[in-house]
């Protein structure tokens, strides 16, 4: 919340907390889940893990 600089209301004003908002962040941390190419980390990093595991077990 505090990455939150300004909120705008863009649709559906009539439903309060339920509406549509645009926020303005700053220095706010995310994690792209999937990137503009369709990669994602949610399968690619068990992926990952699975092979790292499996290394140190051999």
């Amino acid at each position: 919340a505090k990455a939150i600089k300004k909120a705008r209301v863009v649709a559906f004003e009539d439903l309060g907390m339920e509406a549509i908002y645009e926020f303005e962040v700053e220095d706010m941390p995310v994690t792209v889940a999937v990137d503009s190419n369709g990669v994602n980390a949610h399968q690619i990093g068990p992926d990952t893990w699975k092979v790292k595991i499996q290394e140190m077990e051999a």
